[in-house]
């Protein structure tokens, strides 16, 4: 979990140019919490190791990556659907679009 959710880090603290300490450490949690969401949707059977569990999560990059920055980027507007001043206006894709391909794990009894 560590290394994915680091790259992850690295990657979106950079591309957002974020630098503040206070800042990072929310989208650390971010990161963290987007990455225990895709493994809680993928529903791992006990039988898994913990190294077949992050090979798996590997393939879900993306999809923890996007949800990470979408969460990030609600911060200050969590529920709101849109936005609209006298700067312009905002909507919000469905947060569900971070998820799509990411599947449970289904064992036949």
């Amino acid at each position: 979990m560590d290394e994915l959710v680091n790259e992850i880090y690295d990657e979106l603290s950079t591309e957002l140019g974020i630098s503040d300490e206070t800042d990072l450490s929310m989208l650390l949690v971010k990161v963290k919490n987007a990455y225990r969401e895709i493994k809680k949707l993928r529903n791992y059977p006990d039988s898994y190791t913990d190294d077949m569990v992050d090979k798996d999560m590997e393939k879900y990059f993306p999809n923890i990556r996007n949800l990470a920055m979408y969460d990030y980027n609600q911060i200050g507007a969590e529920g709101e659907l849109s936005h609209s001043d006298n700067t312009g206006s905002r909507a919000w894709a469905n947060r569900n679009t971070c998820l799509e391909g990411v599947v449970a794990i289904c064992t036949l009894i």
